[in-house]
């Protein structure tokens, strides 16, 4: 079996060798949480049952006694420091004991996004080869019927469902594996190096092919510093956490993580009154909610009058946010109160922040092609933009910096480098070096985003590197355009890919219309070019069409899968191109 420096040296970069200087486990939090305030609410669940909302909770000495007995069983059930473990665990008490088991284990989670698809999903298996598979019976269902994990996965644990039939299909409970191996000591906490590899966190593969990205303690910690310098958050706060990585640091944080009833992976399903509810009976002070679910949460309180007094912070991050919703949930919340968005990716998280107050002043920036504000670098994190290239960088210098970087204003990749920057991908070398430079003993980041930064320091988005258009003698930028024309009343969003026509490579806006909206084509079309027209950067693009519905992304519901729309477009385009240029 490969030791946790053997996995961590074959992700391309080694941890320290001198047991001495191994001293990192961010779970140590929880530990110094448990001994400052014992009997004070850790966590509580919601559950909905027959109509009635009930809550499991558990205190933060409970918490932390029943994650060192689960770590003893593993142990002694063969699942060691070392080894890869899938944890397809729905939110609940004994996914937060399990995760900060495996973590005092050291024991390298693997957590995967379940709305990536099935393709996506045993791909990620394949790529991680996982010892162990610890899920929920449905987990395990699906891991049998399509193979997961089939050739490297020797140890299976079934968590919750019904212990007989864990016994049936063969496999070990917690529940029972507790009662045979349970253990009341503290478990000796295994550290690493800073930068050991702690844990696999697959991207979402919303923007390409999902990649395992390596995270290490001090990247834990880093987040953890984050949360409480630049966002202020101290202990005692009360969390309503919608995604559940980000309810593991409430813990961490020493705040009580009060996690809702809902389909994390699709918060645009969520019922907002069990939101409501649960925010309510905890009088929660802080809300962790992605864009897709705030204006969820938005439309619903504004029709009943709701408001949310106790909540005196809102973090939202993982897609960008539209403006409107952000002005239209801070109806809910007191006139003091601002959502805070974040810029980020699964690699690296939080890079800047913004406050609500500060981000809709740049509303007309945003509506002329300005792109989208993000915000100030947090603490600790530089930010350059580099000339837009799909080459490899292997290092940094500052030579290479001087010739690369770009001047306030002007629009390139952006690069990082801060102590929350992940160092590489999982078995992935070459994207690795795709998306990491070398700078002496740290890393950049190439974020695969475009931007720049103004006078100011802010950072402001204009879309993905991959969703450029050059075409025409010109390189439109994908959210800049777009953000024009979704000005237009009755477009709900637009999407701009490239499609040929006669040898010659064309920008083309896809548009998706608000719903029940009724209006001629050609109308539109008429509309959408005048919009155009008025800005140099759109004023080339004529051709539209009109999709149904877009392929967007499960769990932030905003970010489009234009590969996907471009393939569509260009099949329409080549059949009605003689059409759609007469009537643009």
């Amino acid at each position: 079996m490969k030791t946790a420096k053997d996995q961590t040296e074959s992700a391309g970069f080694s941890a320290q060798n001198d047991n001495e200087q191994n001293s990192a486990n961010f779970c140590r939090h929880l530990k110094q949480a448990a001994v400052e305030k014992p009997d004070e609410l850790a966590v509580a669940v919601q559950k909905s049952r027959g109509g009635q909302l009930n809550y499991d909770e558990i205190d933060f000495k409970s918490l932390d006694q029943k994650s060192d007995a689960i770590a003893h069983a593993l142990h002694a059930y063969g699942i060691k420091a070392g080894m890869k473990t899938v944890l397809m665990v729905t939110p609940s008490i004994d996914f937060f004991a399990l995760t900060f088991a495996l973590f005092k284990a050291g024991i390298v989670p693997i957590l995967v996004d379940p709305g990536m698809g099935i393709k996506n999903l045993k791909q990620c298996f394949i790529e991680s080869s996982p010892d162990a598979f610890i899920g929920i019976t449905k987990a395990h269902l699906a891991r049998k019927l399509f193979g997961w994990g089939k050739s490297s996965v020797k140890l299976v644990l079934t968590v919750g469902g019904s212990d007989l039939l864990a016994r049936l299909t063969g496999q070990m409970s917690l529940n029972r594996l507790l009662k045979r191996y349970e253990e009341h000591l503290a478990y000796p906490m295994v550290k690493l190096a800073d930068n050991a590899m702690a844990a696999i966190l697959f991207t979402s593969g919303s923007t390409g092919v999902p990649k395992g990205v390596v995270y290490s303690h001090k990247m834990f910690e880093a987040q953890i510093s984050v949360l409480k310098n630049d966002y202020g958050i101290t202990k005692g706060e009360r969390d309503l956490a919608t995604f559940p990585l980000f309810s593991l640091f409430a813990p961490a944080l020493g705040m009580t993580s009060i996690v809702p009833d809902m389909d994390a992976s699709k918060p645009i399903t969520a019922n907002p009154a069990h939101i409501f509810a649960a925010i309510e009976k905890y009088q929660c002070t802080n809300l962790f909610a992605n864009p897709a679910l705030i204006d969820v949460l938005a439309r619903a309180g504004n029709k009943t009058g709701h408001k949310l007094p106790s909540i005196q912070r809102v973090i939202s991050a993982g897609a960008p946010a539209t403006l409107s919703s952000i002005a239209s949930f801070s109806c809910l919340l007191n006139p003091d109160v601002e959502v805070l968005t974040s810029y980020g990716a699964t690699e690296s998280l939080p890079l800047t922040k913004i406050g609500s107050k500060a981000l809709l002043s740049t509303a007309h920036v945003t509506d002329a092609g300005g792109g989208v504000c993000v915000g100030w670098p947090v603490k600790g994190v530089d930010i350059d933009i580099i000339k837009i290239s799909d080459d490899m960088i292997p290092h940094w210098s500052a030579v290479l910096r001087q010739e690369l970087t770009l001047g306030i204003n002007q629009i390139g990749e952006i690069v990082v480098k801060g102590p929350m920057v992940s160092q590489a991908y999982y078995n992935r070398a070459s994207a690795t070096r795709l998306a990491k430079i070398t700078d002496n003993q740290e890393v950049r980041h190439r974020m695969g985003d475009l931007g720049y930064l103004d006078e100011q320091g802010k950072l402001w988005m204009c879309g993905r590197k991959t969703h450029r258009v050059e075409a025409i003698g010109q390189v439109f930028f994908s959210i800049p355009c777009e953000r024009i024309f979704n000005t237009h009343a009755k477009v709900k969003r637009t999407a701009l890919v490239v499609v040929e026509f006669n040898g010659e490579k064309r920008p083309l806006l896809c548009v998706e219309l608000e719903k029940g909206v009724k209006l001629s084509t050609k109308q539109l079309f008429t509309q959408l070019k005048t919009i155009g027209a008025s800005h140099a950067q759109t004023k080339n693009i004529t051709d539209f069409l009109i999709h149904p519905d877009f392929p967007v992304d499960v769990r932030h519901n905003a970010k489009i899968f234009r590969e996907k729309l471009a393939v569509w477009a260009q099949k329409r385009f080549q059949s009605n191109a003689s059409t759609l240029i007469k009537e643009t």
